[in-house]
């Protein structure tokens, strides 16, 4: 019996190790891996197919996705609108030349597209980018924001917000994926049509959340840097009442190397003002007067964090920031106190 019980129970553990066995063989047959292989051979030796626009798929409903995206970014767009700052004048000239080739001529087909919208847009965002910078920036020259100015506006940066927003799908225009042209186009007409369908203080918001808020991440130094430091910050200093900045070595090391180090030192009326550092005496004075406009125009890294919860009000409010030549102590200070 015993013997019996012992055989019985070898059995059962041989079929429970095969069935284990049985189960860890089915997984990936030997014919999938040749087949993806010879899959990707066959892709790579055709043509790239170009991407195809979501529109072109049947279940994309346009009206319900121009919708979802008022909701996402939590506006108040006017839908008529909003879906003309979507429209591009090269999609309804393709569309007029698609019906022409099959012999419609109905003169009843009107599509509104948004270039109208881009550059009111562009005037607007212009306006307030202007505004904002000065409000936040108030000791910075006018040089100093016109350059922000330029690179908040430029092509790239334009692109990039309405890129991040979810405008992509959304567009209407004859190619596809759009370019940067039109992407930085459709965030200028969303501009436009938002201060239509609310007002330009909420499109001042908007434009703040979603464009002047990624200076954020950027040094303002390496977007402004003037070309002569030195004769700036002289004259800067004598309109102050004080003398020309003195430059002194500080310090000095590996001077017979290869990598040698230089750190000078700005002195006014034997006052510290600010030290750079480079591999060489001219280079060194440059970046220490680069550090000690900064300092004055309060963009050194070590300054607050820029506001970004200002409001704008285009209708009322102008830049109001002095230009180089025109800026010292005493006039900003007059100046930051009368805003």
């Amino acid at each position: 019996m015993n013997v019996l019980r012992s055989s019985s129970r070898t059995v059962i553990y041989i079929h429970s190790v095969n069935s284990i066995n049985s189960v860890g063989r089915r997984g990936i047959k030997r014919w999938v891996s040749p087949v993806l292989k010879e899959i990707t051979r066959r892709k790579r030796k055709q043509t790239p197919q170009p991407v195809e626009a979501r529109r072109a798929f049947l279940e994309w409903n346009r009206e319900a996705e121009i919708w979802a995206f008022n909701q996402r970014l939590k506006e108040n767009f006017d839908i008529d609108i909003l879906t003309r700052a979507l429209t591009h004048r090269s999609y309804v000239i393709k569309e007029e030349m698609e019906r022409k080739k099959v012999g419609i001529d109905d003169m009843s087909f009107t599509i509104e597209d948004n270039k109208e919208l881009i550059e009111t847009g562009r005037n607007l965002t212009s306006k307030i980018v202007e505004i904002y910078l000065s409000l936040a920036l108030p000791k910075a020259p006018e040089e100093c924001i016109l350059a922000l100015h330029d690179h908040l506006l430029s092509e790239e940066m334009l692109a990039n917000s309405a890129s991040l927003i979810g405008t992509k799908d959304l567009i209407l225009s004859e190619e596809y994926p759009p370019s940067s042209e039109t992407l930085a186009n459709t965030f200028l007409a969303l501009v436009s049509a938002l201060a239509q369908s609310v007002d330009e203080i909420h499109t001042g918001k908007f434009i703040r959340d979603f464009l002047i808020a990624t200076l954020a991440e950027r040094d303002l130094t390496e977007l402004w840097h003037p070309e002569e430091p030195l004769k700036i910050l002289n004259g800067i200093l004598t309109r102050d009442g004080g003398e020309p900045a003195e430059p002194r070595l500080i310090a000095q090391s590996g001077v017979n190397s290869v990598l040698p180090v230089y750190q000078v030192g700005l002195y006014s009326k034997k006052e510290f003002l600010a030290a750079g550092t480079e591999d060489n005496v001219e280079g060194a004075v440059k970046i220490a007067a680069l550090n000690a406009l900064n300092d004055m125009f309060d963009l050194s890294q070590s300054r607050k964090p820029m506001q970004f919860n200002l409001t704008v009000d285009p209708s009322t409010q102008q830049m109001n920031n002095l230009p180089l030549h025109k800026w010292c102590t005493e006039n900003v200070h007059k100046l930051i106190h009368r805003n």
